[in-house]
């Protein structure tokens, strides 16, 4: 199942201008009142009332909130998910990728939440593949009731591991992301495509780490290099920004091996960022074909379409607790 999208307008909060019964009052001519007039403050005088009493509900925080609110073309179909869901909301679980730390997952964060639902952004420890799942593996157990499981990049090899045999997990989303079968690893997958800015160790600076074994190494994305390959579309000062606090990654991760996956028995949904650099959406559409997910398209959207396209993710993940509650 494959939709498109051709993105979402920048983000802004959309209200009017505040409203006192003091200025409405003040705004009536100044004459002695009539039946009419009288009739007329008394109205005026109940709708301000009722509109004091409104805002001041927890429902309508977002309207007063200096905070972003959801995107306009995105608006609608978010709260249509939002509004047929049935049962427990669950809970949502955003793991990020490597060389990025959970900051990545901000602008989807503060959407769901806005909507009412619990969102955890476990650390992804970048340690390696039997490590950072088992580290997952282990943070879904603290969790009560339905879990969904958001994947960025990597953190797609992570939630297919982490999440195999575990019936809280409803739903698995993968954001730009690597859906292995058993076996495959990294380096294969990223590789199994000619392409990718980060196909070379050229573009790697690397850095010895306390307690490494057989050799293994903490790896960066050149700060040069970043913007351009992760960051493509974004707004140069942010790409600049996300490459000068990137997180390291220990090289051992690109050759170690998945396990079974979850996607053989949890529904899946994928989105595809049309202009990423990173994972080529050739190869990201023939995994998550493979995997029978429901599939969005995000044209002209990078590898971090989560940052560039936060509605649409959001309103993904929405569909797919829609359609697991």
């Amino acid at each position: 199942m494959l939709s498109s999208t051709a993105g979402e307008p920048p983000l802004g909060l959309e209200e009017g201008p505040a409203l006192e019964g003091r200025q409405l009052v003040n705004s009536l001519p100044a004459c002695r009142p009539s039946r009419v007039t009288l009739i007329l403050l008394a109205a005026v005088t109940a709708i301000v009332a009722t509109l004091a009493l409104v805002i001041s509900q927890p429902g309508a925080a977002h309207a007063t909130t200096a905070r972003p609110a959801v995107g306009a073309r995105h608006a609608s179909a978010i709260a249509k998910a939002a509004a047929t869901t049935s049962g427990p909301k669950p809970t949502i679980v955003l793991v990020h990728g490597a060389w990025a730390d959970g900051g990545s997952w901000a602008p989807v964060a503060e959407r769901l939440q806005q909507l009412g639902y619990t969102v955890d952004i476990p650390p992804n420890t970048l340690r390696g593949v039997p490590e950072d799942s088992a580290y997952l593996k282990d943070f879904l157990t603290t969790i009560s009731g339905p879990i969904v499981l958001v994947g960025h990049s990597y953190g797609g090899f992570l939630i297919s591991n982490a999440a195999t045999g575990n019936s809280q997990v409803k739903a698995l989303v993968f954001v730009d992301a690597y859906l292995p079968a058993q076996g495959e690893t990294l380096e294969q997958l990223n590789n199994a495509k000619p392409g990718s800015c980060v196909a070379s160790t050229s573009v790697l600076t690397t850095a010895p780490y306390p307690g490494a074994t057989n050799g293994d190494y903490d790896t960066y994305i050149k700060q040069s290099w970043f913007p351009g390959c992760f960051a493509n579309g974004l707004p140069a000062a942010e790409g600049a920004e996300l490459a000068a606090e990137q997180r390291p990654t220990a090289a051992s991760t690109f050759t170690e091996p998945s396990g079974v996956p979850a996607w053989k028995t949890i529904p899946s949904w994928d989105v595809i960022g049309t202009a990423d650099r990173v994972l080529v959406p050739a190869e990201q559409l023939v995994m998550a074909e493979r995997a029978h997910a429901h599939i969005t398209e995000i044209k002209g959207a990078p590898h971090l379409s989560m940052l560039s396209n936060p509605g649409t993710v959001t309103s993904v993940i929405l569909k797919a607790v829609h359609a697991t509650s």
